[in-house]
């Protein structure tokens, strides 16, 4: 339609002759009346946004900490995960990549001790909190920075770090 309506146009202006039938007209039927493969008849166009779930918000909350927060030889990342069933920390040396100390639920004495059931609890948190800071107290560690890995500040999160600064961590 628009290559008919330029050769039209350009032959006025250069003076030479039209063929002699030109379809310069645009119906609203021309997707029946002409032969044109049936994807591009039923394209739609959807400008739909996808919400995020909590899972990638908590993930963009753990970057934007993680572009502030970086542990050091002095004072290294108290990293902490929570899942459904379970909770794990590590303090991690960050310049070298390393992890210098860990409790989980997941640990042999830690789980038989706690005897976990339906999943960890803020007793359970408290626990793995003691055991990081003994864990970090034997090796020298007494100042963290405590990367709370974007949960909210709040039930097992706030236990485990309340009960890492009763015994003995700093931050």
């Amino acid at each position: 339609m628009a290559m008919a309506m330029a050769a039209a146009a350009s032959s006025f202006f250069t003076g030479s002759s039209l063929p002699k039938k030109v379809d310069v007209s645009f119906s609203p039927h021309l997707f029946l009346t002409k032969k044109i493969p049936m994807q591009m008849q039923q394209l739609k166009i959807e400008a739909a946004s996808k919400e995020k779930t909590s899972r990638e918000n908590r993930i963009a909350r753990h970057i934007r900490i993680r572009k502030k927060l970086s542990g050091t030889t002095d004072r290294p990342r108290l990293a902490v995960f929570r899942s459904s069933k379970h909770l794990y920390c590590q303090v991690i040396d960050d310049t070298k990549m390393h992890t210098l100390a860990s409790a989980s639920t997941m640990q042999k004495p830690l789980s038989e001790e706690i005897g976990l059931t339906s999943g960890a609890t803020v007793d359970t948190a408290k626990k793995i909190g003691e055991a990081i800071a003994k864990a970090c107290l034997e090796k020298g560690i007494t100042k963290v920075a405590f990367d709370r890995g974007g949960f909210v500040y709040h039930g097992r999160i706030k236990a485990l770090a309340d009960a890492a600064r009763e015994n003995g961590l700093d931050f």
